[in-house]
């Protein structure tokens, strides 16, 4: 990987596999392989909150599509881009400048193309107006590739999802379809990501590409690029690069599971930095439930105490961190 000198602000170690540990899911279809599993899940999910799998089910050319997919649609002109402008249901395109997350001293080095679990205008949700449901914005007129070759993936990835979340309920003491009635319509929120060149005023700012933060929904699971630069921070404080490893894809622990375990699973902060000599990409996908699937500790634990984490609907929640964390809500 062709490196510029990592800025003091973001220095990290060098992942050991201890710390961010390779699952094998290829047996995750059988009960016993599906039991294993579950317990790596858990211990992995308590201990660090993230972790690599490998032998997902996803075809390496489903992946590549997706990619090609992202690259082309980021090297559009702008004014081809903002035809699909980020609204307030967070679809559509979002320039840089736009993402400033908590706690951060500057907006993140990054432009996103957001899309969810697609729905159409006469859907009753979107007639009630639940949060974070609302129709796509697909840039068919000047990219009518990005919808054909990225729902694949998407599609594949809320599938697997759905069979890690059983194996971590199976871990957790729970039956297997624990998380089915709140899956059975998504929020599935997804992202392209594209992470420019690094520069001297980047770094005079102490800019990321994405500033410290943890994912506000359950479960996510990432496609990264192979030029690194995601870095997660051990529960002793230090950071460690998740550097890339071909064939698997990451996964991380998000603030909602976090509260729905009554914090017995841990969503770890996360950071990421493009070090590289070119543009780095990578496709998250926000596992996360139904809009109103309402997220409460005692499911798991009968004697949570909810003044620590009170019940709360997905949407909500996650609607609530957009509305601090992305522009597009400002003086609305």
């Amino acid at each position: 990987m062709a490196d510029i000198k990592t800025p003091g602000y973001a220095k990290a170690g060098l992942v050991n596999f201890e710390d961010i540990p390779v699952i094998d899911l290829s047996d995750i279809d059988t009960d016993q392989g599906r039991q294993k599993i579950a317990r790596e899940l858990v211990h992995t999910a308590k201990t660090i909150g993230f972790f690599y799998i490998s032998n997902h089910g996803i075809s390496a050319d489903i992946c590549a599509k997706a990619f090609a997919a992202s690259r082309r649609f980021f090297a559009l002109p702008s004014s081809d881009k903002s035809t699909i402008e980020v609204d307030q249901h967070q679809r559509g395109w979002m320039a840089q400048g736009m993402a400033n997350l908590e706690g951060s001293k500057t907006y993140d080095a990054k432009e996103v193309f957001f899309w969810g679990f697609d729905v159409a205008n006469d859907d009753p949700d979107v007639i009630a107006g639940l949060p974070m449901v609302h129709p796509n914005q697909w840039p068919d007129d000047v990219a009518p590739f990005l919808r054909r070759d990225i729902l694949p993936y998407y599609e594949a990835v809320l599938d697997l999802s759905r069979k890690l979340l059983a194996a971590l309920a199976v871990g957790l003491g729970q039956s297997a379809d624990m998380f089915q009635a709140a899956y059975q319509k998504p929020l599935g929120r997804g992202q392209l990501v594209y992470y420019p060149i690094l520069n001297q005023e980047d770094i005079d700012a102490e800019r990321f590409g994405a500033a410290t933060h943890s994912d506000f929904g359950v479960l996510t699971i990432l496609m990264q690029d192979d030029l690194g630069g995601l870095q997660v921070q051990r529960l002793d404080g230090n950071w460690i690069e998740a550097t890339p490893i071909e064939g698997t894809l990451v996964c991380n622990i998000g603030d909602l599971l976090e509260r729905w375990t009554n914090g017995v699973l841990i969503s770890t902060k996360h950071r990421v930095l493009n070090r590289a000599h070119k543009s780095r990409f990578s496709i998250p996908i926000f596992c996360d439930p139904a809009s109103d699937a309402i997220v409460d500790p005692r499911d798991f634990d009968p004697d949570a105490d909810i003044s620590t984490y009170p019940p709360i609907t997905a949407g909500n929640y996650i609607m609530g961190r957009n509305q601090r964390n992305f522009a597009q809500y400002e003086n609305k």
